[in-house]
């Protein structure tokens, strides 16, 4: 009897023990341990985009009133007259045009040439393992990190002697250099995530190396080079200094030195400097509206591994 009633006490334990479920955390405690994080980050973030957003906005805002009210000491963060003279005052100053004429011949030869160096680099050093591959990449970022006016004068002295100084040719090779290293690494990130089979089937099927990379290999790193043409841009744009100390005529000056003709003895058009950075900042934002949905896809996929 004894036995039995132990047997039958063990089997109803294991019993009871087999009908017991682990307990699980509620998910509604989880999220709302969460919930007070995202908020904070939320907050973080609007905080931030207001701080980073406000100086652009009292840019246009300014661009649109006029001298008077930007004067005045009574502010306000809303516009209360618009006037567009400012526009008609900067479009009418001395070199507006030959200004804008010099900062497209510059800017577009640079990030045109960044770019086809640029790929083929990339493609080289993605692809191919040769001699020194490893030290010209640690050049590349030797080269980024170094200030630029600390290359100033070594660069002016050298394109003194080329006879480079007040030439176009000048300053578009001074911007390209500029922004090919980090065209070079963010394109190499988009080779090296592009099977090699690819390639390899192409050129089973008759393609040549050449024909098999602009086939193949460049619409896959068109997000890639587009994430790097909208970078080689803005900083080819918006440079002013080599610009400045190149160029010696002001029928040669681009759109950032133009700007110093609303600041004068007399003082500082404000109305029109404004007017007149809203319209040097116009060709970007078109250009960034263009290759957007590129760009988003070149900075989130290709350019993060390697």
């Amino acid at each position: 009897m004894s036995t039995t009633t132990t047997a039958r006490t063990s089997e109803g334990a294991d019993t009871e023990g087999a009908q017991t479920p682990p307990k699980k955390p509620a998910p509604r405690r989880y999220r709302a341990e969460r919930r007070p994080n995202r908020i904070g980050f939320n907050i973080f973030g609007l905080v931030a985009f207001v701080v980073m957003a406000f100086p652009v906005y009292w840019l246009v805002l300014s661009a649109f009133r006029p001298n008077s009210e930007i004067r005045s000491y009574d502010q306000s963060l809303f516009p209360t007259s618009i006037t567009f003279d400012n526009f008609v005052r900067a479009t009418e100053t001395r070199f507006f045009w030959t200004a804008i004429q010099s900062s497209l011949i510059i800017c577009v030869t640079a990030v045109l040439g960044a770019m086809v160096l640029g790929t083929i680099a990339a493609f080289a050093i993605g692809r191919f393992n040769f001699v020194g591959r490893k030290a010209f990449m640690m050049v590349l970022i030797v080269v980024q990190v170094l200030p630029p006016t600390a290359m100033l004068i070594p660069i002016y002295v050298q394109l003194n002697s080329m006879g480079a100084l007040n030439e176009y040719w000048g300053v578009i090779v001074v911007y390209l250099v500029s922004v090919l290293p980090f065209s070079i690494w963010m394109i190499r990130g988009f080779v090296i995530n592009v099977p090699k089979e690819l390639e390899e089937s192409a050129m089973v099927d008759g393609c040549s190396r050449m024909q098999a990379f602009w086939k193949v290999m460049f619409p896959l790193l068109a997000p890639g080079i587009a994430a790097a043409s909208i970078f080689s841009l803005i900083t080819a744009w918006n440079e002013y200094l080599f610009a400045y100390v190149i160029m010696q005529d002001n029928d040669k000056y681009t759109l950032n030195v133009w700007l110093m003709n609303f600041t004068t003895d007399r003082g500082t058009d404000y109305g029109g400097l404004m007017a007149g950075s809203v319209i040097v900042a116009v060709p970007v934002v078109i250009f960034f509206m263009i290759v957007q949905k590129k760009m988003a896809a070149g900075l989130t996929s290709g350019a993060v591994k390697g």
